[in-house]
């Protein structure tokens, strides 16, 4: 089995920089993904696997340490990361964003960029929140290519990571026709612009609820929520913990008094996602990434933002 690495790149340019970030070095050329058969083992003897196919990279194939990045059928269509992400290539040559950093997770199956938009959110007394995107493509054969807001809180590194339309993420069609593909990237753009402004609106709104004890309590029981089963003492424990560090990181975060955003829902978000991102894990870096970012802890920041703004509204002062 192949070693599970991160490989990072630092982009900061314009179209067509992804072309590289296939591999693990910042110099490799840029590797074609392969579907090949499956085989099962039985009997001494390997059976193709009817209708199943492995992912894999091309370059490794019939190698000792060729991984298998995902289990597909018939009808699914690799998607080569050069292609992956030229839907994107338009808004970029605009300038309206640039490619800021990149990544592979594992042996490749998972290729990522993040992209930067040149203005910024502002929270009440300059409380600054940089506008990223986080562009995402999968050799697993589970997930397409994939855009997903990721506002950066500048003061405390937060990933602020949120879904489009509260709760739905954007999922961008394949297609070679340059027209059409001019004519989505300004459609995305659109979308894009749009969702920021109601984010900045939202972030102020919580920005302007104080919260009281039982408020705290409720948004942090719906974040962090007891398991399901009452007699799972162990998960019943974690969950308190996660509150318990939420309210610490909530009542001591990081210049939310300069700001003026001290004891708010604000700040209460702020909370969850500084404890979420900082909090010291067992966890190696590739794996800390993957859940902050698409797994587990993505989940939680999305739903504590989800119900920031859900609560909002009822609890205005």
């Amino acid at each position: 089995m192949a070693e599970f690495r991160c490989a990072f790149f630092i982009l900061l340019g314009g179209p067509g920089l992804i072309t590289s970030l296939t591999g693990r070095s910042r110099f490799i050329r840029p590797t074609p993904i392969w579907k090949v058969p499956l085989y099962a083992a039985g009997n001494a003897r390997l059976f193709p696997a009817e209708g199943e196919f492995g992912i894999v990279r091309k370059d490794k194939w019939d190698s000792d340490d060729c991984t298998v990045l995902g289990v597909v059928g018939e009808q699914y269509t690799p998607l080569q990361n050069r292609e992956a992400f030229t839907f994107f290539d338009p808004i970029v040559g605009e300038g309206a964003a640039i490619y800021h950093t990149a990544g592979v997770l594992g042996a490749g199956e998972r290729i990522w960029i993040l992209a930067k938009l040149p203005d910024s959110i502002t929270v009440k007394n300059g409380d600054i929140t940089d506008k990223f995107l986080l562009l995402s493509n999968s050799h697993d054969g589970e997930s397409a290519v994939q855009v997903k807001f990721t506002p950066i809180r500048v003061v405390c590194e937060n990933t602020l990571t949120m879904a489009l339309g509260k709760g739905k993420t954007i999922r961008v069609a394949h297609t070679k026709n340059v027209q059409q593909r001019l004519r989505d990237a300004q459609r995305l753009l659109g979308i894009i612009r749009d969702e920021f402004a109601e984010i900045e609106k939202d972030f102020n709104k919580m920005a302007q609820v104080q919260m009281d004890d039982d408020q705290l309590g409720v948004y942090f029981g719906l974040v962090f929520p007891d398991p399901a089963d009452p007699d799972d003492r162990r998960a019943a424990e974690r969950a308190g913990k996660h509150r318990s560090w939420a309210g610490y990181f909530f009542s001591n975060g990081r210049r939310d008094r300069e700001y003026g955003v001290e004891g708010t829902l604000w700040a209460a978000y702020n909370g969850v996602t500084e404890y979420i991102d900082h909090r010291k894990t067992q966890q190696t870096n590739e794996r800390r990434l993957r859940s902050l970012w698409f797994g587990n802890g993505c989940s939680i920041k999305a739903r504590a933002c989800r119900v920031a703004r859900e609560k909002m509204q009822a609890w205005r002062n």
